[in-house]
């Protein structure tokens, strides 16, 4: 079926494929292989045009960060990236930055490609970057393949304004930091020491956990496939266990092949090893080794219908909550499918009682490698393998030298744990599971502190520059888990990985980064979500309380003290008809809503446009007559989209008054109210070819348009005097030479938005859609479907 549009100016016509036409009114931000919905979407150029993200870029050039580092006391954010070191202001990130070049050397890059690497990867590609101490940080960098590591000066906190490498403490990075710039590695330092997992070696065959100082230096054995085995290294972090500071541990979590019990194929595990930070190695067996690493499973898993699990086995990244006191953190894991055919998504939460439950139960045997791992039933030395030589352990030992040989030797020979580590109540708080190109790739969340209690703010980065903002609501009596897909973010402007993302709690801001540059968005934005009590109770958004006049932050405690009472939040129900004491907008009220008029002519198809802000709210149409309003249903005259309501042939008898309608939680919000009316063949030929004088001006006889034969006065548009219905048409436009139907689409049927993008503020949907069009007077131009004033 085609539509034609009949052009009355031009004497032609213009005919589209209807099929197209209707794929071109699907919002093309909309993407059908999601599994959740966002209930608000922002563009790159929207969060621009509110204020609400900054982006860090280099000319053009791409950016390629390895690491970031959040250093508050300084209030800078720095950004280790291929031959450069950036110094970024937490306030604003493209603004008053600083940065070290710190490019190998000629010598180093014709090694480099001497040894058939690409030129590309004869750089140095800083991959290690952290707090050394109050005044320096630690950077080592790839250096073409030839890592070197040296100590940057930031200057005290408040006091200088300091960003100098140290020429003299450049020294080789050789197990501090790995060859390969795309070889993954991670990292903590405390007390000077640093506690890193890489490859240690040029061609990646040794991986190791190790821990390096001035001193010593501890690591894995090698050659151990027990210990590790190939590895992909992800995430660190030093947890103490209590306040002997002898007894800290770190863990370090990681994926790695392992030989399942047919002993056919390689299965990839998900691990979280330990280790004692104060451990020395032994005396006389594991020297320079590891006498307390220890590793198990991490399992992030949905149970079947049919009884078996479908495991999430590849981790993706790791994001460590911390609390107060530090040593109870939750641990958010973002893992992936490893099967070809079925990709999915899903973050587990993991709570320390669990994690420390399964390093202190069984440890595991098998008898060859193509066995089951059983319980071990050997006899388990004192102490016991695997602690620490603190005085919570006893005290009996002052360092792990003083281990007798049967603990170390049997550490070495049983490395793994028996029992997994299941997540908070045995099931993933976020599931992406339909088919979908889009990875998913970095997680960071935020404790947010609600009116009915606290919440995790999930922000998850995929591989084509978005940021989804999620909360997970657990349901104690059905024992379920909703997950709110609150906030989709595009927070770059072309589709490129998010490979970093940090949190600055007290900022309230999230700093993310990729080739495209740094980007650094606000967690929040509430008077985004409308000017009524409703608005806010509906975006269950724990950042945000309806205050009595605004949709505004929310704080605990006394903030809110005289507006108290005031307070409106839901986020677990979003049950905004009780919230806010049951108003609802009805027939009564219509007139606070916005009204429009649309003119559409007989025979043509007519758009009647109403997009709501949230994407969760259902769309209702009636059409009122009088005191009589009818619910519009879809039929072979009228087909609904995503962006209003379509009209295929109008008729006549279509004119009226329609209402838009949306209904979200049991809460009824009206939009628009359109007035169609209805131009016949006659009306049109006279409204777009007035007689004129000499000079171009329509004649004095044509001003009153009610004067035209069979010109019905519900159809009268302005009058010519003021030029306004004459542009009206004139904005018709010939659309012949559009490349594609998205932008015949935009040309044709979104008005609003070619307006909107030649403002310089943004104009809100629902307050300003009367914005001027620009066009210039007698231009050639064919009839667009609606016409709106």
């Amino acid at each position: 079926m085609n539509v034609k549009v009949v052009s009355k100016m031009t004497g032609g016509c213009v005919r589209t494929s209807f099929l197209a036409l209707i794929m071109c009114l699907v919002p093309k931000t909309v993407d059908t292989d999601n599994s959740v919905y966002p209930r608000i979407r922002l563009s790159h150029k929207e969060l621009w045009q509110l204020n609400r993200t900054w982006v860090f870029q280099v000319n053009g050039v791409p950016l390629q960060p390895q690491t970031m580092l959040l250093d508050e006391g300084h209030e800078r954010l720095y950004v280790g990236a291929k031959n450069t070191l950036f110094s970024l202001s937490l306030d604003q990130v493209d603004m008053h930055h600083s940065e070290i070049q710190w490019a190998s050397t000629e010598t180093q890059i014709e090694e480099c490609l001497m040894k058939g690497r690409e030129k590309m990867e004869c750089a140095n590609y800083i991959k290690v970057l952290q707090q050394y101490n109050q005044t320096h940080l630690l950077v080592c960098g790839t250096a073409s393949f030839n890592p070197i590591c040296a100590l940057v000066h930031v200057g005290h906190r408040g006091r200088d304004n300091l960003f100098i490498l140290q020429e003299e403490s450049i020294s080789s990075g050789k197990g501090r930091c790995p060859f390969n710039p795309n070889s993954p590695c991670t990292s903590t330092l405390s007390g000077g020491e640093l506690y890193i997992g890489l490859y240690t070696d040029y061609w990646e065959n040794d991986a190791a956990l190790c821990r390096l100082n001035n001193r010593t230096y501890t690591r894995t054995e090698r050659d151990d496939r027990q210990q590790l085995n190939e590895p992909r290294f992800v995430g660190s972090a030093l947890i103490p266990d209590n306040d002997d500071k002898d007894d800290d541990k770190v863990y370090f979590f990681f994926t790695e092949r392992e030989v399942d019990a047919e002993g056919v194929n390689k299965a990839v595990y998900t691990r979280i090893g330990r280790v004692c930070a104060n451990d020395q190695g032994g005396q006389r067996m594991l020297v320079n080794r590891w006498s307390s690493f220890l590793k198990t499973r991490l399992i992030c898993s949905v149970a079947g219908p049919d009884g078996i699990d479908t495991h999430f086995d590849l981790l993706e990244d790791v994001y460590v909550l911390k609390n107060k006191d530090g040593k109870n953190p939750e641990i958010f894991g973002l893992f992936s499918t490893t099967s070809a055919v079925f990709k999915g998504y899903a973050v587990c939460v993991y709570h320390m009682d669990d994690i420390r439950a399964a390093f202190n139960g069984p440890f595991a045997f098998r008898e060859r490698p193509e066995h089951h791992w059983t319980p071990s039933e050997d006899r388990v030395p004192y102490p016991r393998p695997g602690s620490c030589a603190s005085k919570v352990n006893g005290g009996g030992f002052s360092s792990s030298k003083e281990f007798p040989d049967e603990v170390l030797r049997f550490v070495r020979s049983h490395p793994v744990m028996y029992r997994p580590v299941l997540p908070q109540r045995q099931r993933p708080v976020f599931l992406q599971t339909e088919p979908s190109r889009r990875r998913l790739t970095q997680i960071a969340v935020d404790r947010v502190q609600a009116q009915d209690g606290p919440y995790h703010v999930l922000y998850i980065g995929t591989d084509d520059s978005l940021v989804l903002k999620v909360i997970t609501i657990y349901n104690k009596d059905a024992d379920t888990i909703e997950e709110v897909l609150l906030e989709e973010l595009q927070v770059f402007e072309f589709p490129t990985p998010i490979k970093e993302m940090i949190i600055s709690p007290k900022r309230q801001h999230l700093y993310v980064g990729s080739e495209a540059g740094v980007a650094q968005v606000k967690l929040h934005q509430c008077a985004l979500y409308g000017s009524e009590c409703a608005d806010c109770c509906l975006a269950r958004d724990p950042y945000c309380a309806w205050d009595g006049l605004t949709c505004s932050s929310y704080y605990p405690g006394g903030v809110y003290t005289k507006s108290r009472r005031f307070r409106r939040q839901d986020i677990r129900h979003g049950n905004a008809v009780q919230l806010c004491n049951g108003l609802q907008i009805d027939d009564e009220q219509w007139h606070k809503s916005e009204e429009k008029t649309v003119y559409g002519v007989e025979g043509n198809s007519t758009l009647l446009n109403c997009v709501p802000r949230s994407l969760h709210a259902k769309v209702l149409w009636f059409i009122q007559n009088g005191d009589n309003k009818q619910e519009v249903h879809e039929d072979e005259h009228v087909i609904w989209t995503p962006q209003g309501l379509l009209l295929l042939s109008v008729r006549s008898s279509d004119a009226g008054v329609y209402v838009c309608q949306t209904v979200e939680h049991g809460y009824v919000h009206t939009l628009l109210r359109v007035t169609l009316h209805v131009l016949s063949g006659d009306a049109l030929d006279h409204a777009i070819k007035p007689n004129h004088d000499k000079t171009g001006a329509p004649c004095q006889s044509q001003a009153n348009p009610s004067t035209r034969p069979n010109f019905s006065p519900r159809a009268a548009l302005p009058g010519p005097h003021s030029r306004q219905w004459y542009k009206e048409f004139l904005q018709l436009v010939d659309y012949r030479d559009a490349q594609r139907v998205d932008e015949y689409c935009e040309r044709v049927w979104c008005p609003d938005k070619k307006r909107k993008k030649s403002k310089k503020k943004f104009v809100s949907s629902r307050g300003e859609k009367k914005a001027k069009i620009r066009v210039a007077e007698g231009s050639q131009r064919a009839p667009r479907h609606t016409l709106d004033t």
